[in-house]
């Protein structure tokens, strides 16, 4: 990013240090301060302005989820009033991207990071209050089970269960002597039979062990952490003036938050239980207002929980059930460091819980650091694959040919009864430029990305939800969080920088064992990912293009990149070589 005379530096992204934005009035800085970085996809480093870190404390948020830098409100530019001195610091590196720059005259100090202003607890063991974390209630049927039809339950729904508790799946809600309160809710929403995860997730949980779920998408994974918290709070004892809440659910994203808040509230309502959502976009009035008041559950977005931590506005002291829900996209988003500063502030003999859908080298590594003597759950093959309800269709063509293409294909889905559709691109320049097109042409398209205000995020999905508008263009900010039940169609307009990505973009259809329809346009620019897809398409069982083949033969050929599972890490990219004529992508 561009330095002032006596400022420093933005932060650098692996695809430049400062985007489009970089200097401008919205990110960059005044008096002594050093232009901001960009806030384009891969940019990102925080604004500064006289003599320190600009908002507050800290370079601006920056980038989307490939970029964000400068940190979280906090991290970023260590100058201003807790930096090091001088003219100010440089800003934060990117998430994937390089390190920040480096100031004029500034060095760094710890809160130059987020949490920097946080201190580590001391605990003393012997003095904790002692809690309450086993509620393990088998009924006589479910211990008269025979162990065949256990295994056979396992087998069909590809449960596998590795670690010390073995306890068996509740199959049905009569399985297990459920809290009343439990059971009205169950009954109220329709639920027949716990959904895999649930069935074999409860049982693990409730009996006070710590664990890792790892699921596809659409699983109904939300409940099956937040029943058990739930329980465990009612046999707490009652928060007090100035405690903080028992259970605290870490989520990468706002609208993510907030879905997990509409669970927890329908299920906590009928045992007075409080739930309250804190992520940034959004006033912190209101929300710090909510914890002091008393709430139970807490589900926050990592950098806004920091912030109002060190602000002294709430602790963790009560903390004694701990979520990390989708922990491979939040360490994708760069969130590793504000995460350990959160679980600093927790007491050591927590319950913790972690989800993911994945199972790379760093999400095992935060397992090994946060829990203890876990049990690992999977529900699923244990390689990367996409929902089988879902028809999978890709289209090989040129960039130019995409917006043509997106039109017929929307003209044939409105002769379905129902065509609610989610249309992914990869920038939000992208997602505005087709939105307005669509618009222009008679479509009733809405939008959101990185850049939306949090009050016109959530009016956009209350339209789409609603039908309103059943068209919603969006970057993969909504890809993981978006949660809407009848989506008929996804359209990747973009292919994403990844086949993990890909699955969880078309895991928005075929939720609820129904039928749904990705269609993906698929251009030379992609071929490196050809494999992956192959991979994934043939996993599901369905039909290959011949040109995606032959282009994944190509790409294997040219050196190759390694194929990528669910356990691990793709493989290193060979050497490019040279193009071959007479096609037409």
């Amino acid at each position: 990013g561009g330095g002032g005379s006596s400022g420093g530096g933005g932060g650098g992204g692996s695809s430049g240090g400062g985007g489009d934005r970089n200097g401008s009035s919205r990110s960059g800085g005044s008096s002594y301060g050093g232009g901001g970085g960009g806030s384009s996809s891969y940019g990102g480093g925080g604004g500064s302005s006289s003599y320190g870190g600009s908002s507050s404390y800290g370079g601006s948020r920056g980038g989307d989820r490939n970029g964000s830098s400068g940190g979280y409100s906090r991290n970023g530019s260590s100058g201003g009033s807790y930096g090091g001195g001088g003219y100010g610091g440089g800003g934060g590196g990117g998430s994937y991207g390089g390190s920040g720059g480096r100031g004029g005259w500034g060095s760094s100090s710890k809160s130059s990071m987020a949490g920097g202003g946080l201190t580590k607890p001391k605990w003393d063991m012997a003095r904790l209050a002692p809690f309450e974390k086993d509620f393990y209630q088998p009924t006589a049927v479910l211990n008269a089970r025979p162990e065949h039809e256990v295994e056979e339950y396992r087998a069909r729904h590809e449960i596998t269960v590795r670690g010390s508790c073995m306890v068996r799946p509740i199959q049905f809600f009569t399985d297990y002597n459920l809290p009343e309160f439990v059971m009205a809710e169950i009954r109220r929403q329709n639920y027949q039979v716990p959904t895999p995860i649930q069935a074999q997730g409860w049982p693990i949980a409730l009996s006070g062990k710590d664990f890792v779920g790892i699921a596809r998408t659409g699983s109904g994974k939300t409940l099956g952490f937040i029943m058990p918290a739930i329980v465990h709070i009612n046999h707490q004892a009652y928060l007090k003036h100035g405690d903080g809440p028992i259970a605290l659910v870490l989520a990468p994203t706002r609208e993510l938050a907030q879905q997990i808040l509409s669970v927890a509230k329908d299920f906590g309502s009928s045992s007075r239980i409080r739930a309250t959502c804190v992520f940034g976009g959004a006033p912190k009035g209101p929300q710090i207002r909510d914890l002091q008041n008393g709430a139970e559950i807490c589900i926050a977005t990592p950098g806004r929980l920091l912030d109002i931590l060190e602000m002294g506005k709430t602790n963790l002291r009560r903390c004694t059930y701990l979520v990390l829900d989708e922990a491979d996209r939040m360490l994708d988003m760069g969130f590793e460091p504000q995460i350990r500063k959160i679980v600093d502030q927790i007491r050591p003999d927590r319950q913790t819980l972690m989800w993911s859908a994945t199972w790379p080298r760093e999400v095992r590594k935060l397992a090994e650091d946060f829990l203890k003597d876990y049990t690992q759950l999977n529900v699923g093959s244990l390689n990367l694959s996409a929902n089988h309800n879902i028809l999978q269709i890709v289209d090989v063509c040129r960039e130019w040919e995409k917006e043509e293409k997106l039109m017929k294909l929307l003209n044939e889905m409105t002769q379905e009864k129902t065509h609610k559709t989610i249309i992914f691109c990869q920038t939000k320049k992208k997602v505005d430029t087709i939105t307005r097109v669509m618009r222009r042409t008679g479509w009733p398209a809405m939008c959101i990305h990185g850049d939306k205000s949090q009050q016109e995020r959530d009016w956009v999905l209350k339209e789409f939800r609603a039908g309103n508008s059943p068209i919603l263009v969006a970057t993969d900010v909504a890809a993981r969080g978006l949660d809407v039940e009848d989506v008929k169609f996804v359209i990747n307009y973009d292919f994403p920088s990844g086949s993990e990505d890909y699955v969880h973009r078309i895991g928005r259809t075929g939720r609820s064992d129904k039928a749904g329809t990705a269609y993906t346009f698929f251009t030379k620019d992609n071929i490196k990912q050809a494999a992956d897809l192959v991979a994934v398409l043939q996993e599901a069982k369905q039909v290959v293009n011949p040109e995606l083949g032959e282009m994944a033969q190509i790409a294997q050929s040219m050196g190759g990149w390694g194929g990528r599972s669910r356990w691990g890490g793709g493989g290193g990219r060979g050497g490019g070589g040279g193009g071959r004529g007479g096609r037409r992508w």
